[in-house]
């Protein structure tokens, strides 16, 4: 599936900037709204290394309120969380009714990074498919809305945003060794990944493949999917859209300048 996608579907920064202080302001609406109705959301990030998972979080999160969503960085669990069962660090990190949790990256390293590192057994691999469906379902259950990202990358290009990470003294950091190990293992981990949306691709959990290769094109799929989904759970309690003043939109236009300029300084992570 994922070496049939076109990755080199793109768009113009200048029209993504025209159109993302809408963007922002329908979600921040949708956000408060999901907030006055108590409906939790829950937004998964996954992908390569390198395919923009932080930058996208960034753009999603920039405009919205800092209260009613919480970003959750998933590294490899610590010594004490593998005394637990695998799947009760990332109950802790579910979001209270109306908030919206965000993980970068999550409990799919489960079956991913785990899986093709030799950390868990065969075994052990379809019971956590079984696991994330379980969980998953029991928070879809519970009212809460599911969405479910892979940003996507070729090899090749994943290998040249490394490089060119590494040239900038101030992001060189970002790459280490570990990521050149996944990077020669790549092809495991797009076997890995198939396999993964075949056994987790549910009705109240679906995924969302991003053609990562144009940041923009990506955030804006990134921001409509979002978008769709939280109006499709608030049903006929969905805020109308609201249209920006000419002197705000320039304004929201001005401010998003300034923070993609930052973010393109810092590299696509």
């Amino acid at each position: 599936m994922l070496e049939k996608l076109n990755l080199k579907r793109e768009l113009s920064e200048k029209e993504f900037r025209k159109m993302l202080p809408k963007l922002q302001r329908r979600l921040y609406d949708l956000e408060k709204a999901a907030w006055d109705n108590r409906i939790p959301s829950v937004i998964v990030f996954d992908g390569w290394d390198a395919a923009g998972k932080g930058s996208a979080v960034a753009t999603l999160t920039a405009r919205l309120d800092p209260r009613g969503f919480k970003v959750h960085p998933i590294q490899p669990p610590r010594t004490f969380e593998r005394g637990r069962p695998w799947l009760w660090r990332f109950w802790l990190r579910t979001p209270n009714r109306g908030e919206i949790a965000i993980f970068d990256k999550s409990w799919y390293m489960r079956v991913l990074e785990e899986r093709v590192e030799g950390r868990i057994t065969d075994r052990e691999c379809r019971e956590a498919y079984r696991d994330i469906v379980d969980f998953e379902r029991a928070l879809a259950d519970d009212g809460a809305a599911i969405i479910k990202f892979w940003l996507h990358i070729s090899k090749k290009e994943q290998k040249r945003r490394f490089k060119q990470l590494e040239k900038d003294p101030l992001n060189a950091w970002r790459v280490s060794e570990r990521d050149w190990e996944r990077h020669e293992k790549y092809d495991e981990y797009l076997i890995a990944a198939e396999r993964m949306f075949e056994m987790t691709d549910t009705e109240w959990g679906p995924w969302t493949i991003v053609e990562g290769t144009c940041q923009f094109w990506a955030q804006r799929k990134i921001f409509e999917h979002v978008i769709g989904v939280l109006e499709q759970h608030l049903g006929d309690r969905v805020p109308q859209p609201l249209d920006l003043a000419p002197e705000k939109e320039k304004q929201d236009a001005g401010l998003r300048a300034a923070l993609d300029a930052a973010e393109s300084a810092a590299g696509v992570m």
